[in-house]
């Protein structure tokens, strides 16, 4: 009888773990510049780069980003390895709007969809949090290499947080 109680629990486990959405989140990869709307650095250009080989085995079928270049430019190696398309969602009506924005089209996705948001150092947390993992610690400015990767389950959200490309340091 135990036997069969630890069958059946691991068979819905299994099952739940498969209907996950998982969402990695990452802030854009260095900026050439200071100006409003900048292009990467040649370090951003190879975080970019780093990003696209850290989600190899990954396969983001969904990318969200910003409307601005740094985003963009950050998703497109990703996006072009596994023939994505990244979808840019407003700024209007500000980063409160722009959060929940993003966090309605992640849950209006299928289950078992993967998904790649690229935002800012004040976004990126904002949005982990909207998606219901409130253990998301916010971002200083300098931070460039954290991956936080979720996995959604109904208005359940677990993660862990991972650095990817070259390590950044904060004074």
């Amino acid at each position: 009888m135990q036997r069969i109680l630890l069958a059946v629990a691991l068979t819905l486990l299994t099952a739940s773990s498969a209907m996950a959405q998982t969402v990695y989140l990452v802030r854009h990869a260095e900026k050439a510049d200071t100006s409003a709307d900048p292009v990467l650095s040649e370090a951003g250009q190879a975080r970019a780069a780093a990003l696209s080989a850290a989600l190899a085995g990954a396969h983001p079928d969904h990318i969200f980003t910003s409307p601005l270049q740094r985003t963009r430019l950050t998703a497109a190696p990703t996006a072009a390895f596994h023939s994505a398309t990244v979808e840019p969602v407003g700024l209007e009506g500000g980063a409160a709007a722009h959060v929940a924005a993003i966090a309605e089209r992640v849950r209006a996705l299928p289950e078992d969809a993967v998904v790649l948001i690229v935002g800012h150092s004040n976004t990126v947390p904002l949005i982990a949090r909207a998606l219901g993992f409130a253990e998301a610690a916010d971002m200083p400015e300098c931070e460039y290499d954290r991956m936080t990767m979720l996995h959604l389950m109904g208005d359940a959200a677990h993660g862990q947080v991972s650095r990817y490309g070259a390590p950044t340091t904060c004074p």
